[in-house]
């Protein structure tokens, strides 16, 4: 298994957090990394995300859990691994929220994959969440 995580606090409430990301078509409005995107079907378990990175192919993500203002993960299936993608919040007192970004990449190829694809994808971490936050706090 491969694994990451990044966190980053905000005052802003999990509400304006989960706005945002429960509305798939803008997300490319604070993710630079973004070309195009679209969500098939609601923002709930079992829907699919047609995410197409700058420059890249699409890749397809399956929102395999979503707890509205808590949690929401994606998931797709590369090569025989499956990488999943968790954002979550977590209340933290004193009117503010942890906004966390985890990436795990598991099955047969992610001793392989991992190592090279894992760090390509999370490298952004950290500038997706502070534009997340700076959007949620405005």
């Amino acid at each position: 298994m491969w694994e990451y995580e990044y966190a980053a606090e905000t005052t802003a409430s999990p509400e304006a957090i989960w706005r945002i990301w429960a509305d798939v078509e803008t997300w490319g409005e604070w993710n630079p990394d973004i070309e195009k995107i679209e969500l098939d079907g609601p923002f709930a378990v079992g829907s699919v995300i047609a995410m197409t990175p700058v420059g890249q192919e699409v890749v397809r993500l399956r929102l395999a859990s979503v707890k509205e203002y808590e949690q929401f993960v994606d998931e797709a299936k590369i090569g025989g691994a499956t990488f999943r993608t968790m954002h979550r919040l977590d209340d933290i007192g004193e009117n503010r929220v942890r906004v966390t970004y985890r990436m795990e990449i598991t099955g047969h190829s992610a001793d392989e994959l991992g190592p090279q694809l894992g760090p390509v994808i999370t490298a952004d971490f950290p500038e997706t969440v502070a534009a997340l936050i700076s959007r949620a706090e405005s």
